[in-house]
């Protein structure tokens, strides 16, 4: 049982969104809910009631109100989400045009730039009138090789305020990553930044785009942004334009918003690839838009008032995430470069600087600061942050007190956890419950998740597949160029019919808190006992020494056996007493199936271009099978190391 870390006082929970809602409820439906649970399990029982609250609770704007909330709520995939329904996802986001702050960019090294709500509307509609004269409409798709910058922001609302369909990589991405992604999807045009900045240095995107655009013949124009350069030279590019020029030169356009059905598609989210070709998940504009504001209004508590990071790139479903925060009318601010230069604190002085309020990262980071002994709460004033979220992989005990005690005692810290399948989130902050360490507060409002055994039944205190029993509207309208659904269907409904699986491995305990244990494809079965890989992460990178680490099951004379790889820190060794240290924590504080058959040094650990770890394409390196595309991988030259280990060809 995880440790109560804090518990908002009666005046936040009572001044909070969340509760605000609940009593918007009670109002509406003479309900007397008088917390959390109750509310959550109204929320997925009363399907059709709970969304129609939500549309009216958030404000969505809508040409025409819908004519039905759903057709049939037992139905998935395939559910109607409000029929008759005529809005614009950009119209939602760009509903306040005043001279409040919408953007604030810190680059890296450079200095900070600020866009107010009505700038970034006039930046939109010039950009919408170049990207109708040249040809954009309704269905088609839009492209964005760019870092986390305004122009990105605005790229995006403009081709969405004409119905286009966004798709976006970052630019690390390599030539075949973005191939693989916009190969499939054929966008018209392609925005691209001249370059970005990473740890001090001057990156060129250019060559890259040259090649790329030679591949792609569907590209009709790649509009430049400067960005390292004040004038790139673009000659070499074919058909290229200067952003500055290709935007429309007159000031004061109002947006002819497209109004389009609740399900037209808003956006193009891309799996990791590391099985194969990344799987193009298409997500409707209405059934983002209501979901992302539903977790940024209720679950993360964001107001007009609020400052609200999210440390991520354009190829991360957490930059648009972040970016439907507009729709709040709260400031967003951007960041693009290291998290780490010109030192471990430049997030957190950032923070202190601009007044941040809601500071969004992933466990990596925050166990990348515990390893680098960094105090954010003593060296800077953090006194304006109200809520620290944290995702991409699970967050250690360790992790949560570290922020507890070194950050800020009085703040929520949710730990968060979805995917880019939904946009969003099925766990994820809860502002008027407590934090227990290791535990993400709750399942989010009408996110009907369970933990399934191995019979495909509920189970709760007890460890299961993560799955949602019913459906939800940010899930993907469909797959591109998938006829008869074959690989939508066979991703998530394969081995329960009418159930979405959604890949993790998690606990339901018994007062709605979420543990997760990893990746449920990469779960470890010693002795034919299932284990979280995150249960070994979590002891084990506290450990002082050890800067990374990943964990594979070996298939070994006829069972499996766990193996622990170990990344150091530079300067240190992986020593037999420091093997023994490390099983001996495992035995004591997991348990003896925990502990790992061998422990092995290497350079470095592998990870998607999402700072994920892939746990299966080490496993398959070491059992001599072939990983289909390395592409996927930030750092694939790391899994040479793994091939031939003469120690794991022993007992």
């Amino acid at each position: 049982m995880g440790k109560m870390l804090w518990k908002p006082s009666e005046g936040r929970v009572k001044s909070s969104n969340m509760y605000r809602f609940m009593t918007f409820v009670n109002e509406r439906h003479r309900y007397d809910f008088t917390d959390y649970d109750g509310l959550y399990a109204w929320s997925v029982t009363q399907i059709a009631a709970f969304w129609a609250a939500i549309w009216d609770f958030v404000g969505i704007k809508a040409s025409h109100k819908y004519d039905q909330v759903i057709d049939d709520d037992r139905k998935m995939p395939g559910a109607k989400w409000f029929s008759g329904a005529r809005l614009n996802f950009a119209e939602n986001l760009l509903r306040y045009r005043d001279d409040s702050v919408a953007l604030i960019f810190k680059g890296e090294d450079h200095p900070t730039r600020k866009m107010t709500y009505a700038e970034l509307y006039d930046e939109v509609a010039r950009l919408a009138k170049s990207l109708r004269a040249s040809g954009v409409g309704p269905g088609d798709r839009v492209a964005g090789f760019m870092p986390n910058m305004p122009e990105t922001v605005a790229a995006m609302l403009a081709a969405t305020s004409l119905g286009a369909v966004w798709s976006s990589c970052s630019p690390d991405f390599g030539i075949k990553g973005v191939l693989d992604r916009f190969g499939q999807i054929k966008p018209k045009i392609l925005f691209v930044a001249n370059g970005y900045f990473f740890k001090g240095k001057n990156l060129d995107s250019l060559s890259r785009v040259a090649e790329i655009i030679k591949i792609l013949p569907s590209i009709e124009k790649v509009v430049v942004v400067p960005y390292t350069e004040q004038e790139p030279d673009i000659s070499a590019l074919q058909n290229a334009v200067s952003y500055p020029a290709f935007r429309a030169q007159e000031s004061g356009l109002d947006i002819p918003f497209e109004q389009l059905p609740f399900d037209h598609p808003l956006y193009i989210m891309f799996t990791s690839g590391t099985t194969g070709l990344p799987k193009c998940m298409v997500q409707s504009a209405g059934g983002i838009l209501i979901h992302q504001l539903k977790e940024l209004v209720l679950h993360t508590n964001l107001t007009r008032k609020d400052t609200i990071f999210y440390f991520t790139t354009c190829g991360w479903m957490m930059w648009n995430w972040l970016i439907c925060s507009l729709g709040v009318g709260a400031k967003l601010l951007l960041y693009d470069g290291n998290p780490f230069h010109p030192d471990p604190g430049v997030l957190w002085r950032t923070a202190q600087d601009e007044g941040i309020t809601v500071f969004g990262t992933s466990a990596g980071y925050i166990a990348a600061l515990m390893n680098e002994g960094v105090r954010p709460g003593k060296e800077y004033d953090l006194s304006a942050l109200k809520t620290v979220l944290s995702t991409g992989s699970p967050l250690s005990e360790e992790g949560f007190e570290f922020i507890y005690r070194e950050v800020k005692a009085d703040l929520q810290l949710a730990s968060i956890s979805g995917g880019s399948d939904i946009n969003g989130c099925f766990a994820l902050g809860n502002p008027m419950g407590p934090v227990y360490s290791g535990e993400l507060q709750c399942r989010g409002l009408g996110m009907k998740v369970e933990a399934f055994d191995d019979n495909g039944m509920p189970v709760i205190n007890q460890q299961g597949e993560l799955v949602c029993t019913a459906p939800a509207p940010s899930m993907p309208i469909y797959f591109w160029d998938d006829p008869g659904q074959k690989k939508y269907r066979a991703a998530y409904f394969e081995v329960y019919p009418k159930v979405w699986r959604h890949g993790d491995y998690i606990l339901i305990n018994e007062r709605g808190g979420v543990i997760m244990f990893g990746r449920s494809d990469a779960t470890l079965n010693p002795g034919g006992v299932r284990i979280g890989t995150a249960e070994i992460y979590r002891l084990v990178e506290t450990i002082d020494g050890i800067a990374d680490s990943i964990v594979v099951g070996q298939n070994w004379k006829n069972d499996v056996r766990v193996i622990l790889f170990l990344k150091m820190d530079q300067g240190q060794e992986l020593t037999d007493e420091l093997r023994e240290r490390i099983r001996k924590t495992l035995r004591i504080n997991a348990s003896p199936r925990h502990v790992p058959a061998k422990i092995i040094a290497v350079p470095d650990v592998p990870y998607t271009l999402n700072m994920k770890k892939v746990e299966l394409s080490v496993k398959k390196v070491i059992e001599g099978q072939a990983v289909l595309n390395k592409d996927a991988l930030k750092n694939p030259e790391s899994l040479d190391y793994y091939a031939g280990i003469k120690e794991l060809q022993e007992d």
